[in-house]
């Protein structure tokens, strides 16, 4: 029997991904800071890297949001330029 995903399944793993390598990548970079860094620092490292990742999702996920919105604000903005000028 063949086992499917479903969409819920592949976003949570895709998100379990993404928070792991943000957790590596924090690790690695404090390695490259100072090499001899011990064990609470490194955890502290990729607890900052795993939480930093959802951070920086929400982050992207606003300014999508914002640009989708934006055209109809800047051309009424726009709108409101041209009378000043005019």
């Amino acid at each position: 029997m063949a086992a499917t995903l479903s969409k819920g399944t592949v976003m949570g793993i895709k998100d379990i991904i993404e928070e792991a390598a943000g957790a590596f990548a924090a690790d690695k970079a404090l390695e490259a800071v100072d090499p001899n860094a011990g064990l609470l620092a490194k955890g502290a490292a990729a607890i900052a890297g795993f939480e930093g990742v959802g951070v920086l999702k929400e982050k992207l996920e606003g300014t999508e949001e914002k640009s989708e919105e934006q055209p109809s604000d800047s051309a009424d903005a726009d709108e409101g330029q041209a009378d000043d000028n005019a």
